[in-house]
């Protein structure tokens, strides 16, 4: 009897093993929490101007063409640190790569509230950006890392409301800081946060050491390479559209720098012995289809935020704070589906719910290709809230599907490389979408004047209610009338082109939806199995 004495216990504690190994000791978890919330601010700051640029370009008496380098120094300066952060977090550990960048990006936010000229405010919006870019991969590692598989149903919704989330919300919080106080405090919003998660960084943060002997090989060429490959390719992206491309001789320029220096960057980073990104990641099939989605997505998050207020502020003349009044539906739709996303996680394949999420991305930008000069919030509700809920559930398996597989010591650099993919999926939408925007509206101009002659009755009739009008104002009633008339010819071929730009988006996400059979199903998780700490 001593025998069955002795294994019923042992048989009792077995059920017990996997909630110790699932257990999260509470300083990771708080430690976690203040990675997020630094990583929300910094990409926050990506969109957070886009609604406030005209009240910058005021402030710092700069001209319309030259204020988007207030946006554009930024994203450069980001994208390069990104990749760069894999290595530097493996060299001096995640807390003070973490805490450096928490650092940083507070010093220079204060920096750029302060900014008299246009000259410093891009010099100040490039330090914050690739100081502030260490944070955003650093996050995505860490969960995966840190977390046993069986919570990232909770953990993997939560860092990608954030990572969608907060560039989405980012021209509503502008607006609304616009528009209450000045354009100052949308760098100033950042200190009081920014100071928190620093000292959190520092006294919470304990998940690896730092490997300085990594620094005797530092590739100091990969770096220049790497860097001056992807300023120029975000150049080229962020300029091309709107300067006739290559027949502007800088874009060309930077186009000829860009494709040497990206062949240089590759080859370094194939051959070198310890290259400043590791590219053969992309031999695990499911990051490398993963990077792909998430480079798709990355045109969905930021292309339709920058369409959406572009529509409002030129076609229905919106203020910063009605746009992110009508923007906010988004990320309230995103907020409510989190949860659901985390529960979908669980019951569906991943490649199910990401076919699901882009089929709800074609489906709102099918609806907005209908857009008229008339459309305001309620007509962009039904859009906007389909947006919001593909982006989580699109998120949720696409990070899961990427980085869920691969071994702890590759995720750091595999994180870097992921989230690039998802913001030159960005660069590449917004080059797209305005390339787009110019071409057809330019077309549609065209064939509307054909038709708009004097052997058109209803351009008549139109012509000669706006003489009435105008002529009751005592003005040139007969060459404001032609004035009018021309805006609102202009004004519709506008609205035409927003409305081809949403077909095109549309067919692009329903392509990419039939792609998801390229993914592999990741194997289900094991009970206490650990993402690696």
């Amino acid at each position: 009897m001593s025998a069955p004495a002795n294994t019923l216990p042992a048989a009792g504690r077995a059920p017990a093993a996997a909630p110790a190994a699932d257990h999260i000791p509470a300083r990771r978890i708080f430690a976690f929490l203040a990675m997020v919330f630094g990583m929300f601010m910094a990409i926050l700051d990506i969109q957070i101007v886009s609604a406030s640029l005209s009240e910058i370009q005021a402030g710092l008496s700069a001209s319309a063409d030259e204020i988007s380098w207030v946006q554009t120094a930024y994203l450069i300066a980001e994208v390069i640190m990104i990749p760069l952060s894999g290595f530097l977090g493996r060299a001096f550990s995640t807390r003070w790569l973490f805490a450096v960048s928490a650092a940083g990006f507070t010093a220079a936010s204060a920096l750029c509230a302060t900014a008299t000229s246009l000259e410093q405010m891009i010099v100040y919006r490039a330090i914050q950006g690739f100081i502030g870019g260490g944070m955003i991969p650093s996050v995505f590692a860490t969960a995966f890392t840190i977390f046993p598989r069986s919570k990232l149903p909770v953990i993997s919704p939560m860092i990608g409301l954030v990572a969608t989330l907060a560039p989405t919300i980012g021209p509503t919080v502008g607006g609304y800081l616009t528009e209450l106080f000045s354009w100052h405090w949308l760098f100033l919003v950042n200190i009081v946060p920014g100071i928190a998660v620093t000292v959190a960084a520092i006294a919470l943060i304990d998940f690896d050491k730092p490997d300085l002997k990594l620094l005797d090989r530092f590739d100091w060429f990969g770096l220049a390479f790497m860097g001056t490959f992807l300023g120029t390719l975000e150049y080229v992206l962020e300029e091309g559209p709107t300067n006739d491309w290559f027949d502007d001789q800088a874009i060309l320029l930077a186009a000829v720098v860009m494709v040497v220096t990206g062949i240089a960057f590759f080859w370094r980073a194939l051959t070198a012995r310890e290259p400043i990104v590791d590219l053969y990641a992309y031999r695990d099939r499911n990051f490398a289809t993963g990077s792909f989605f998430s480079f798709v997505l990355g045109i969905g998050l930021y292309g339709l935020t920058y369409l959406y207020p572009l529509y409002l502020g030129r076609v229905r003349g919106f203020s910063a704070l009605q746009i992110g009044e009508t923007m906010f539906v988004t990320g309230v739709a995103m907020f409510l589906t989190a949860p659901l996303a985390g529960r979908l996680m669980r019951a569906l394949d991943p490649r199910v719910m990401l076919a699901m999420g882009l089929a709800g991305f074609a489906a709102g930008t099918w609806i907005a290709s209908g857009i008229t000069k008339d459309w305001d919030f309620w007509e962009l509700l039904l859009p906007q809230v389909l947006r919001g809920c593909s982006l989580m559930i699109c998120m949720v398996p696409i990070n899961n599907v990427a980085l869920g597989t691969l071994p702890p010591q590759r995720l750091k650099n595999a994180s870097g490389l992921y989230n690039l993919t998802r913001n030159l999926g960005g660069a590449v939408g917004l080059a797209l979408i305005n390339t787009i925007m110019n071409d057809r509206m330019d077309l549609h101009l065209v064939r509307l004047r054909e038709h708009v002659t004097w052997s058109n009755q209803k351009a008549l009739e139109t012509l000669q209610s706006l003489q009435g009008a105008l002529s009751r104002l005592g003005s040139d009633a007969e060459l404001g009338a032609l004035k009018k008339l021309s805006g609102i010819v202009r004004q519709q071929a506008q609205v035409m082109a927003f409305g081809d730009a949403f077909v095109i988006l549309t067919v692009m996400f329903l392509a990419t939806a039939c792609l998801v059979v390229l993914l592999k199903k990741p194997a289900p998780p094991k009970p206490g199995a650990a993402g690696g700490h």
